[in-house]
């Protein structure tokens, strides 16, 4: 008996199932169930002194459901989702079971005397007490079984006599019944057959997978990118191009809830137009690498502190937005080729301050409740170089603190603050973005250190699922310690909408102005500060859970914060392969 249970026991898709059918539960399926067990709490405590049949009854419900597609009573099914373990827990749920089972054929209110397999029922339900309906009174049956059902039914009532037989109660089998079980049984054998099989070859599946898998602790994560741009103006002179950016981010876990990314990339990608066009205005959210020469740009560590605190320590390509919320989700990809065309379109540019390959530093964030959340990080853009005016506090650095408020779901703002530093190297930047005023603030030939303090407020409103609008504005005040300052302005709006034409799509229409010099003071003899105005339009196609193309327009007005320049128009087919 023992054995003959280890058996179905030990298979999670149907052999489990088999056996809660057999001991545990009054329905099996529309028109089979089991009865009243007289003597379950002996079986009971004999099966859970084996190890391999502590099988918990909400385990087998989802097993019998979820893999043998046996639909449960709703009721008996809310019976069954505590956690009984013990035998005498299993006796008193076995008892409670008892009071709403039938224990005579007569009492199936749609079983009538007349029906061709009334005997065959009563002999079932009142001489060995297995497949006896419905708590409701009804047997239902004239519904469709399956043969894998027959075959579990089968099995219940196999399981009842070997009972019977092994309690001292054999008197009541005879041996005319057990010549019919046992040629029933030879009838289904290939059916059970068909199952261990299935199971095998699942076992040997998953034997193979675990043996030739990548890594238990690390995922890798693909994406490439294919790019056809070209740039448009009347005094700008560029051919269209075929660009290619590719990276392999390995993601790896050791304790379940810390991540750490190592990432290489390549690509021909360069600054996009810039150094045609005179501006990082309007560069591509994904360029950046040139000659497809392969680079480690990423190496973080993030791991939590409590329930409340996540560390993010960054060793290479340290920037903000990589533990700071930037207030634009789907568009802010990271630098990835499935958001937003353009840099600044992906976030304000008050988080690229302090950006690049060298950059190293450590960001938090920390939740004060439900509603509030609280942010804050340090970088040095040559935190790894010991010379003079490097290191992690002698050289460039940016520190942001922020606050983020989400008192409903569909709403969140943020109030930040960045206080940035340079040496008077000229590594005072937005991070690819903005007018070349706004990032070479050394004016004249001499050197000057440069302390900076931003102020920036941004936020999001998801008015649907379909329909988004984001926003953001900063200002930068900048102190030249040798003399002198500046200030510098960016702000944008975005309609984002998700899902459009097709699920996993997303359209969107951005509009702003990318930072620019407002003032500096001593003013340079060509300075201008006219509004550049940027205004682009993209729409991100799925062709499939893997490629999307996205075609998309930037429009720069008064490029290089200067009116007399002619407007550019950058254009771009997108295609990105993920894996």
């Amino acid at each position: 008996m023992h054995n003959f249970l280890k058996v179905w026991v030990n298979s999670p898709i149907f052999l489990g199932t088999t056996f809660a059918i057999a001991t545990f539960t009054p329905i099996l399926t529309p028109g089979l169930a089991t009865a009243a067990q007289p003597d379950s709490k002996a079986l009971i405590e004999d099966l859970t002194q084996d190890s391999q049949t502590s099988i918990t009854l909400s385990r087998i419900a989802q097993n019998s459901e979820n893999n043998l597609g046996i639909k449960l009573d709703s009721q008996q099914d809310s019976q069954q989702k505590p956690n009984i373990s013990s035998p005498e827990k299993l006796a008193q749920a076995d008892k409670k079971q008892v009071i709403s089972q039938v224990t005579s054929v007569s009492q199936l209110s749609d079983v009538q005397p007349t029906d061709w397999a009334f005997v065959a029922l009563q002999s079932l339900v009142e001489r060995y007490g297995c497949i006896a309906g419905y708590p409701n009174g009804t047997y239902r049956g004239n519904r469709a079984l399956t043969r894998y059902e027959f075959a579990a039914g089968l099995n219940a009532c196999l399981d009842r006599v070997n009972e019977l037989i092994a309690t001292a109660t054999a008197d009541i089998v005879s041996q005319q019944d057990l010549a019919t079980l046992e040629r029933l049984q030879s009838e289904f054998s290939a059916e059970l057959a068909t199952l261990r099989g299935r199971v095998d070859a699942l076992e040997a599946r998953t034997a193979e997978l675990e043996a030739n898998q990548f890594s238990t602790t690390t995922k890798l994560q693909g994406e490439v990118a294919f790019t056809f741009a070209g740039a448009d103006g009347d005094d700008v002179d560029t051919e269209f191009v075929f660009n290619d950016r590719i990276r392999l981010q390995l993601v790896s876990s050791f304790t379940g809830k810390d991540k750490l990314f190592t990432r290489l990339t390549a690509g021909n990608i360069g600054n996009s137009f810039a150094t045609e066009i005179g501006t990082n205005e309007g560069r591509f959210a994904h360029d950046g690498p040139d000659g497809n020469d392969i680079v480690l740009d990423r190496l973080h560590y993030v791991f939590p502190l409590g329930d409340n605190l996540k560390v993010t320590t960054m060793a290479s390509l340290g920037a903000h937005h990589f533990y700071a919320d930037v207030f634009n989700s789907g568009l802010n990809t990271g630098g990835g080729a499935t958001g937003a065309l353009s840099r600044f379109a992906e976030r304000n540019p008050i988080y690229r301050l302090g950006i690049a390959r060298s950059t190293t530093g450590v960001g938090f964030s920390y939740k004060l409740g439900d509603a509030i959340k609280v942010e804050g990080g340090y970088l040095a853009k040559n935190g790894s170089d010991p010379d003079e005016k490097a290191g992690l506090f002698n050289g460039n650095y940016s520190a942001l603190g922020q606050i983020v408020f989400q008192p409903v779901k569909k709403f969140k703002l943020g109030l930040t603050y960045v206080n940035g530093y340079d040496p008077g190297d000229g590594t005072f930047a937005f991070g690819g973005t903005g007018t070349d005023f706004a990032n070479n603030l050394l004016p004249g030939t001499e050197e000057r250190q440069i302390i900076s303090n931003s102020y920036g407020v941004q936020a999001q409103l998801d008015l649907s699922s379909k329909f988004s609008i984001r926003g953001w504005g900063s200002y930068t005040d900048v102190d030249f310690n040798g003399g002198g300052d500046a200030e510098i302005w960016n702000y944008a709006v975005a309609f984002v909408f998700p899902d459009l034409g097709k699920k996993g799509s997303l359209a969107a229409i951005i509009a702003g102005a990318e930072p620019y010099a407002g003032d500096i003071s001593p003013r340079p003899a060509d300075f201008e500060n006219d509004t550049p105005i940027h205004i682009e339009a993209l729409y991100r196609y799925p062709i499939n859970d893997n490629i999307s193309i996205t075609p998309g327009i930037i429009w720069l007005q008064s490029r290089d914060q200067n009116e007399d320049n002619e407007d550019v128009f950058i254009g771009a087919l997108r295609t990105t392969f993920t894996f």
